[in-house]
């Protein structure tokens, strides 16, 4: 019997996620992808003998007991790879010069908390008792809550109950108001600016858990190395990846997935399209927003995204450190408010990247700075590549200065300097408004995920962070691995898995 054939657009962690599933399911795929190598968001880049990691900071599952250890093993990215597990999240100053260290330890932490804010006390061991709760909910993930049979659906259920009162009591608070809790102004500012002000204190809560059991943690060697692995162990198991191919439409057919044409012309034709790329630009450019309802066009208007970034990279020419105990990352108020590409800033976060020894070369130091940023202001440059190139270094000249302020001297070792903007996302993955993550939870929007299907269109499926809620790359490789489930079922053979 011939193979069914699918071709995937999108080399990133979804399109690969996708094609190495379903060559284990025997599966005939085809990835193209319009960058020159795998990743997608998930990469890293060298320059000057400097490896920046611009996609993976923390990665779930890195270890068990979280299912999403499962995923990684059978996509084969884990072997022979080592993880960082920090020993805290970030040292956190306050505008009144004292500060706080969120410690992975979650023991250490709420002693340190309560040294800080005794007259926190109820509310931090409310928040900390939180933290410890979570570490007892592994929820399941390894199969499509979709494709759930009664008995199973039952059993999921009957796991799941002892945490909803938890999950909703949590999900409802945001980290704004949890902050204007605390009677501590440092604690106020912590929880105010910590994260973004709209995500649900549950997901802080679950993100320090995972940090205290050392499953989740940095991939050492960077995010291309992650993403080679994985596509090694597609190319392994039989797939084909086809770059610098630029899908321009996916071609269909008596409301059919037929194939895809590139900008090239060509056409390739296929049995399945799974697109793995930018949600809006497969909805509404591939298929022209043709295949649409009222909740799919009213995500696309109204749903946050998470906000693009500004990516700032700094090669010192001599190690350094932050002075700051075993932390590797500080955010510290800046003395005077800036504006960076038209949003005001009143504090700027830097990490140091000493624990991975291939960030810089022997005796030197990479400094890494994230700033969230908007769509809309670099849109003006897209075509005007002089103004462009000196906004960047307008923006790195006040980023160092800024930095040089807190730590004095630091601006004389600098002898490398790197910056991605919104327009860089756009330009190397793709995606919608620059954003690195796809859609924000907020306690308003909820957990709410797009199908992985279009309404009237058969032998199509999507997948990536723009089908989940939330995003980041854990998401992308569980909607590669789900759509394959669903093409399993559709032809009546059991969904199987192989560990290399």
């Amino acid at each position: 019997m011939k193979k069914k054939s699918v071709i995937i657009i999108g080399a990133g962690i979804a399109g690969l996620s996708a094609g190495c599933y379903a060559q284990m399911n025997g599966f005939c795929t085809r990835i193209f992808e319009m960058h020159t190598r795998p990743g997608g968001l998930c990469t890293s880049w060298h320059r000057n003998g400097y490896n920046i990691n611009g996609g993976v900071h923390v990665l779930v599952g890195c270890a068990k007991p979280s299912e999403f250890y499962q995923v990684w093993t059978e996509l084969g990215a884990l072997q022979g790879r080592r993880f960082e597990s920090y020993e805290d999240y970030i040292c956190f100053e306050g505008t009144d010069g004292r500060s706080v260290t969120l410690y992975s330890d979650i023991d250490k932490l709420e002693e340190h908390l309560l040294a800080v804010a005794p007259e926190d006390c109820a509310l931090i061991t409310e928040f900390i008792n939180g933290v410890r709760r979570c570490l007892g909910f592994n929820p399941p993930i390894l199969k499509a809550p979709e494709l759930y049979g009664p008995i199973e659906g039952l059993r999921v259920l009957l796991k799941i109950i002892p945490h909803l009162g938890f999950f909703r009591k949590w999900f409802k608070v945001s980290m704004r108001e949890f902050s204007t809790r605390f009677q501590s102004p440092l604690l106020r500012e912590l929880f105010a600016d910590i994260w973004f002000p709209e995500t649900p204190v549950y997901f802080f809560m679950m993100s320090l858990s995972m940090l205290h059991q050392k499953t989740s943690g940095y991939p050492l060697g960077g995010s291309f190395e992650f993403s080679k692995s994985i596509e090694r162990r597609y190319r392994d198991l039989g797939g084909q990846c086809r770059y610098e191919s630029r899908v321009s439409k996916i071609l269909v057919e008596k409301k059919r997935a037929v194939g895809i044409k590139l900008e090239d012309g060509t056409e390739h034709r296929a049995d399945y399209v799974i697109s793995a790329a930018d949600g809006h630009t497969t909805i509404f450019k591939m298929l022209e927003g043709k295949f649409l309802n009222k909740k799919i066009r009213r995500l696309y208007e109204k749903y946050p995204v998470f906000p693009p970034l500004i990516y700032i990279s700094l090669g010192l020419k001599q190690t350094f450190d932050l002075g700051l105990g075993n932390s590797t990352g500080v955010y510290f108020p800046v003395k005077e408010p800036l504006v960076i590409a038209g949003e005001k800033m009143t504090r700027m976060g830097i990490r140091i990247h000493n624990f991975d020894p291939s960030a810089a070369p022997p005796g030197k130091t990479l400094v890494k700075i994230l700033i969230p940023s908007n769509m809309a202001y670099w849109e003006p440059f897209i075509r005007d590549r002089r103004r462009y190139q000196a906004e960047k270094e307008y923006i790195l000249d006040r980023v160092v200065s800024m930095i040089d302020q807190r730590f004095p001297g630091l601006a004389d070792m600098i002898e490398m300097r790197d910056m991605t903007t919104p327009l860089t996302y756009v330009r190397y993955t793709g995606n919608w408004q620059g954003s690195h993550q796809g859609w924000m939870i907020t306690s308003k929007t909820g957990l709410y995920h797009l199908k992985n299907m279009l309404p009237h269109l058969k032998n199509f499926f999507m997948a990536g962070h723009w089908v989940f809620v939330g995003g980041g790359v854990p998401s992308a490789a569980l909607s590669g691995r789900n759509v394959v489930q669903f093409l399993c079922k559709q032809h009546k053979i059991p969904f199987v898995t192989t560990v290399p």
